[in-house]
């Protein structure tokens, strides 16, 4: 075990920890992954390109690179394995997450922390007193970095659900919240008997093209609002963990209503472990807190607001990622 740094470095280092990934959002919103291909570019080209102070950006580059971030070399920077996860073009790319995380809304919503503490409610209401949904709706800049930064995140994480879910059960999956249909699809990909339906406000759902998956269709509306459709497979990834323990009841009630009788509910998140530290789903639980007023649960946690919906919490499946598939039945 490496030998742990002095306590006060420790302080220090979690105080100014901020300026680092602020250094990533710049970064990445400037595109300068982007302007970097196989060899080292220099610092002079790369501000040219971006139309930044030379000066400057070197020293943003030469702090993250001792993250792992761009290799620093003779004036110049090159690409690390991390770093060219910032390229617009790389097949699972993070560039629109770290863009994502700089928004106004975001790091706004950040900044209200305290309030979030005092009140227990997200900080975001103090940007946007309808939340946070409402404050994409009328940004349609930031909702659609949002769109693409949820899209890039899920590559992984579709990946790692499959990777552990046989879905050949299944003739009728709906994916409640499902966004722009990432996980379904490549649940479909993957299982070519079944047909999927994709679930989300209409805002989402319009901007869709469905083409190239005739299997796929999309129904518009709002889950607590609009009746949900019938299928023997249902997916809900990242959605519980964006609202209070009763909005959450609310929708799986509405599933609930929903489901016929042997249909299974899938739930993908990052649950939080009983009896041990999780540092990223704490701090996931700490976004939430702040910008949407939701939070990470435990299994314990999720079994409570399941059983009070009519469904009854199986199993608990692990996956190569920090994400955990709950498996729910009814009752």
């Amino acid at each position: 075990m490496p030998p742990q740094p002095p306590p006060h470095e420790v302080v220090w280092a979690l105080s100014t920890a901020g300026f680092v990934a602020r250094c990533l959002q710049v970064v990445a919103e400037l595109g300068v992954a982007d302007r970097i291909s196989d060899g080292p570019v220099s610092v002079n080209e790369l501000a040219a390109s971006c139309d930044v102070d030379p000066s400057a950006l070197d020293r943003v580059l030469r702090l993250l690179s001792t993250h792992g971030v761009f290799d620093r070399q003779d004036g110049g920077y090159g690409h690390t394995v991390v770093s060219r996860l910032l390229r617009e073009d790389h097949p699972t790319s993070m560039r629109a997450f770290a863009r994502m995380m700089g928004l106004d809304g975001i790091w706004g919503s950040l900044q209200q922390l305290r309030y979030s503490v005092e009140t227990g409610k997200p900080g975001m209401e103090k940007l946007e007193p309808k939340g946070a949904w409402a404050y994409l709706q009328d940004r349609p800049d930031e909702s659609e970095i949002f769109a693409r930064a949820m899209t890039a995140k899920a590559g992984a994480d579709v990946t790692a659900v499959l990777a552990v879910y046989d879905f050949t059960a299944f003739h009728r999956i709906a994916d409640i919240g499902g966004g722009r249909g990432h996980l379904l699809r490549a649940i479909l990909d993957a299982t070519p008997e079944a047909e999927g339906i994709l679930f989300d406000l209409p805002m989402v759902i319009d901007g869709l093209n469905l083409d190239d998956q005739p299997r796929l269709t999309a129904q518009a509306g709002d889950f607590f609002v609009d009746g949900l459709p019938a299928a023997d497979g249902y997916l809900l990834m990242d959605v519980l963990h964006d609202w209070p323990d009763e909005q959450c009841v609310s929708i799986l009630t509405a599933i609930r209503r929903a489901a016929p009788a042997g249909a299974v509910l899938l739930i993908v998140e990052d649950v939080i472990p009983e009896g041990r530290a999780d540092a990223r789903a704490s701090t996931l639980d700490i976004i939430m807190l702040a910008i949407a007023g939701g939070r990470e649960r435990t299994a314990g946690e999720l079994s409570e607001l399941l059983a009070r919906a009519g469904f009854r919490l199986d199993t608990v499946l692990d996956t190569p990622s920090p994400r955990r598939i709950v498996r729910a039945l009814p009752v």
